[in-house]
């Protein structure tokens, strides 16, 4: 589960893995007519969709 607040860093690493992931054909969460893997790896974001976890050293 993402949490509700990521820095930039977060969201950049976060984002990158994503669209990585759909650009070796891995199944898009969201309906998109869109075909950037970036655009739609932000947009899983945006919503709330992405199956990734974020672990901090801190918690």
């Amino acid at each position: 589960m993402i949490p509700i607040r990521l820095n930039r860093y977060e969201r950049a690493r976060v984002i990158g893995a994503r669209a990585l992931q759909i650009s070796m054909d891995a199944p898009i969460l969201i309906d998109t007519d869109d075909f950037d893997s970036i655009r739609v790896a932000i947009k899983e974001l945006e919503m709330g969709v992405l199956p990734i976890t974020v672990v901090r050293p801190d918690e």
